[in-house]
């Protein structure tokens, strides 16, 4: 794992670890601890019990997650979209047709492929706004030489058939009479995909109050971002587009740690080289902020402590691992 907090080459894309449990209250984010529910196999054909419950992979991604709350629903998915995000990184859009298929902004699934044994854990990069009006989700893979990852990358095609199960306790749900907050998302390498659900939500309830007049009002949010250069800054355009449409509630900072080539005028006003620092973090705190952080565990600890050490409340702070 690079000191530079970006994930590197053998990195695999598996949710681990969350902070202390963040109980449904006013801040209108849920990071609860809760057991394993009972899993319910899925029709998917030449999917089987066995490849759903069990994974040989030596960094599990089924015994990493056991402790964590997941759906019972187990539903079937078809590849219907693919593209080269970044030179490492894949995207992949997936249907998924079972309106009983749920999720949470920054959530994560379990990623059942037939004939692979290794189940996947991949968060979901999409809003959940995309899958009521579409039925679709997107992930964004890292190119390893993880099973799942291999097979995203190497052997998926076009409605290629895959099942999908719901899981995690990292996410930004509010609930339109919670008070108003602010966000900090703090994101390394393909841990932007997590708070790009939840950067992409929370536009979605600006869009929705804005419209309608009624809903959640969400604070302002800022993005800092940290990866190895800019061509592994995934999602650039996405980003810019949203603190274009809403400069007065979304900003952010984008870091380099490795830059060998000329950064383009438009990404420039947008880019620091080195790694994000803590005064830039320290700045942002107050009563009304919460704290999101995904990235390798280097730099989750390291901003979950120096968030704690600057006496934000444990219940402000949310933080996953990425292995």
């Amino acid at each position: 794992m690079e000191t530079a907090w970006v994930l590197t080459g053998s990195t695999m894309a598996c949710a681990a670890v969350l902070a202390p449990a963040m109980l449904r209250g006013s801040v209108g984010a849920i990071c609860t601890q809760a057991a394993l529910l009972r899993a319910t196999p899925s029709p998917l054909r030449h999917l089987t019990l066995t490849s759903i419950m069990k994974s040989r992979w030596k960094t599990d991604h089924l015994e990493r997650t056991a402790n964590v709350l997941r759906h019972e629903v187990v539903s079937a998915a078809k590849v219907c979209g693919a593209a080269q995000e970044s030179p490492s990184v894949k995207r992949l859009r997936l249907l998924v047709a079972d309106g009983d298929f749920t999720f949470k902004a920054g959530q994560w699934i379990d990623f059942f492929i037939p004939g692979v044994s290794v189940v996947g854990g991949f968060s979901i990069c999409s809003s959940p706004r995309l899958l009521e009006q579409e039925r679709i989700i997107e992930l964004a893979v890292k190119y390893t030489n993880h099973p799942p990852a291999l097979w995203i990358h190497n052997q998926c095609t076009l409605d290629s058939e895959v099942a999908v199960r719901v899981g995690g306790e990292f996410y930004f749900d509010p609930q339109p009479a919670d008070a108003s907050r602010n966000l900090v998302l703090i994101a390394g390498g393909v841990g932007i995909n997590p708070l790009l659900s939840i950067l992409r939500h929370s536009a979605d309830l600006h869009r929705e109050r804005a419209n309608k007049g009624s809903g959640y009002e969400m604070g302002t949010i800022k993005l800092f971002y940290s990866a190895k250069n800019t061509s592994e800054l995934l999602f650039k355009k996405n980003i810019l587009d949203l603190v274009n449409e809403f400069p007065e509630k979304i900003a952010c900072s984008l870091h380099v740690t490795k830059q060998t080539t000329q950064i383009s005028a438009e990404l420039e006003p947008y880019i620091t080289e080195g790694r994000i620092t803590e005064k830039e973090i320290r700045d942002h705190i107050s009563k009304e902020t919460l704290f999101y952080i995904c990235g390798p565990p280097p730099m989750t600890d390291f901003f979950s402590k120096q968030l704690a050490n600057s006496h934000v409340p444990q219940e402000h702070i949310c933080f996953e691992k990425w292995w």
